[in-house]
């Protein structure tokens, strides 16, 4: 294990909110070395024999514990691919929080590739927080590609919260996800691109078992000339509901494509998608400048509250 400096601290604290070491499980990298792990009675995390990622196992029935695994890369050119395994024991209940953060200074591109896949046992409970973050003033680009894969057994519920709001220069993130019988899956982006950043996000859900359900909402900023793109598809194979939305403000010159999709392989799934993209609206502005604010004021203030 290693130390972690100041920037890594900090960096630490934009992707997993922590100010201290956690209670609980966890498991730190920087720079690709191990900085920090704990287990407990109920979660086990041990590193692959092949040095590829860890796997996190949790007992079933484990209830009100939680799970922290951030990664910070600090040194320009650095590039790497992790995988990660989550196996959620039956009727367990817990809270997974990820997240990387890069902070490059230097003139070579630094990338994170984290691919974690989720094999949620029966009647399980997981919420899954995953941020991405990235800062310094090299010429060096922040480059971050999770791919996340997950397997819902029945009656089982996930919660993922995707954010990225600064800092990060690329990003294609891909979600892929097969849910079981009751099975139930929400899925929250936010994201804000700047300058000339590229960012895409693709979701591809399979509701394959009676009354599975899935409700995916992007909301999202781009603003200057950066670029995005929404890639959603629900497919229902059995009686199931699925819910695709993406709502997007676009700025300056930025650019948004929009790709929801639905594909009903049976009769009794329902599905509905649902696209808007748009400026903000001038009466909002002047109401807002109207109590004292200046129009740049305004628009974070607008921007702040969209991204909630």
């Amino acid at each position: 294990m290693i130390e972690m400096d100041a920037i890594q601290k900090r960096i630490i604290e934009e992707v997993a909110d922590l100010h201290e070491v956690p209670e609980g499980a966890y498991n730190f990298r920087a720079n690709s070395q191990l900085a920090g792990r704990n287990t407990t009675a109920n979660i086990d995390i041990v590193s692959k024999d092949d040095g590829s990622g860890i796997d996190i196992k949790i007992k079933p029935g484990t209830k009100n514990e939680s799970v922290h695994i951030p990664v910070v890369v600090s040194a320009s050119g650095l590039k790497e691919t992790v995988y990660n395994d989550f196996y959620i024991g039956e009727n367990s209940d817990v809270v997974i929080v990820a997240g990387c953060g890069i902070h490059n200074c230097g003139n070579q591109d630094s990338e994170h590739d984290g691919i974690h896949r989720f094999y949620v046992g029966k009647g399980a409970k997981c919420r899954y927080v995953e941020k991405h973050y990235g800062s310094g003033d090299g010429e060096g680009k922040r480059i971050l590609n999770p791919g996340t894969e997950v397997y819902m057994e029945e009656d089982s519920s996930m919660e993922m919260e995707m954010v990225q709001i600064k800092g990060v220069d690329s990003t294609v993130r891909t979600t892929t996800a097969k849910l079981a019988a009751g099975a139930r899956l929400v899925v929250r982006e936010r994201l804000m691109t700047h300058g000339d950043q590229t960012a895409e996000s693709v979701y591809r859900v399979e509701l394959n078992g009676e009354g599975s359900s899935a409700d995916v909402v992007s909301r999202s900023v781009a603003r200057d000339r950066s670029w995005q793109k929404f890639d959603a598809c629900i497919t229902g194979n059995a009686p199931s509901s699925g819910h695709t939305e993406c709502d997007s403000i676009i700025m300056d010159e930025g650019k948004i494509l929009a790709v929801p999709s639905l594909e009903a392989n049976c009769v009794d799934s329902m599905l509905v998608h649902e696209a808007a993209i748009g400026k903000i609206a001038g009466e909002q502005l002047v109401k807002l400048m109207t109590l004292g604010l200046t129009e740049t004021e305004a628009e974070e203030q607008i921007i702040n509250g969209f991204l909630k």
